[in-house]
């Protein structure tokens, strides 16, 4: 389907003003996902659901647009069984150096999000595509790697963060690494549910990391060595190291991005169920390095199971000349 050749010249920068994001038509609870995902809740009337994640779709895009953010937004269409459309960030990175990547999904469905015509949307907004990365053969062999959800990238260091999972493959984040001159920065963390301590599905979930600091919740990495290591890479690396609680992930306050308005300025976004779990000292820590941009998304972060995080797709690419 897709080309697969490495560029491997230009370094990133950690933070981007553009981004992709995939508007929802038929946005719903996705079983397949929920075997997996267990921040997944069900019970919304079916009819209201794809109307109420479209509304909070657009009220998130117009606030981005209006801090200065460039948002290219592609609708999705009804052909496809995609109920999880609206999370482009599990299945294409945008790099730099023009390299596209396109990931191995655990759900069959979310295989169909997955389109050369989105590829094909970005170029036409201006930008270059040089190469295209295609790990999916993996899906053969049941291995799994699903994006930034998967990997938290230190995109300035050259680092990916990675909790293992059955959608996060140890195997796939060391080829990833290995194509695009990454160390990888290996652990596993864990969630409280029916009374058990379960994998959590996506990195993303506990951990985001900027440009000067980390939001993570340590108390997730329960092997004590795994979390030492975790810090020493983030001290080395001089990030300021905000921890949030395990409660607060739950609320989706670790599911949060970085960017940068159109004059350079840094914005974290996030959601109002993550902004609200957070305390006024944690706010404040991460105020002094930028300004927090959250909207409501409760129908999304419900029946999805992600947050804003999983709503953006960076955009690296250079712009066409």
């Amino acid at each position: 389907m897709f080309n697969s050749t490495v560029n491997k010249r230009i370094i990133m920068e950690q933070t981007t003003n553009n981004i992709l994001m995939i508007r929802p038509s038929n946005f719903n609870y996705n079983v397949q996902t929920a075997v997996n995902n267990y921040y997944q809740k069900d019970g919304i009337e079916i009819g209201l659901v794809n109307e109420n994640a479209q509304k909070e779709f657009d009220l998130l895009v117009d606030k981005l647009k209006s801090n200065g953010i460039n948002v290219m937004v592609f609708d999705d269409d009804l052909q496809h069984d995609t109920p999880d459309s609206v999370f482009p960030n599990n299945w294409i990175t945008f790099h730099s150096n023009g390299d596209v990547a396109i990931y191995p999904m655990f759900a069959i469905n979310r295989r169909l999000e997955r389109r050369e015509d989105i590829l094909s949307f970005v170029e036409d907004k201006g930008f270059k595509i040089n190469n295209i990365v295609d790990y999916t053969s993996a899906e053969d062999e049941d291995l799994f790697l699903e994006g930034t959800g998967s990997l938290v990238l230190d995109r300035v260091n050259k680092k990916a963060y990675c909790s293992i999972s059955e959608r996060s493959s140890e195997d796939l984040l060391i080829e990833f690494c290995e194509d695009f001159q990454y160390t990888p920065v290996i652990f596993n963390s864990f969630q409280n549910y029916d009374g058990k301590r379960l994998p959590i599905y996506h990195t993303n979930v506990m951990m985001c990391v900027a440009d000067t600091f980390a939001i993570v919740c340590l108390d997730c990495i329960d092997n004590k060595d795994q979390r030492k290591n975790l810090v020493n890479h983030l001290t080395d690396d001089k990030k300021d190291i905000i921890q949030i609680t395990e409660d607060q992930v739950e609320n989706f306050s670790g599911n949060m991005l970085q960017l940068k308005d159109s004059k350079g300025k840094s914005i974290l976004v996030m959601s109002d169920s993550a902004y609200k779990a957070l305390s006024k000292d944690q706010i404040d820590k991460i105020e002094k390095h930028c300004k927090i941009l959250s909207s409501a998304i409760p129908t999304i972060e419900s029946c999805g199971g992600g947050s804003v995080r999983c709503m953006i797709a960076e955009v690296f690419i250079p712009i066409s000349k």
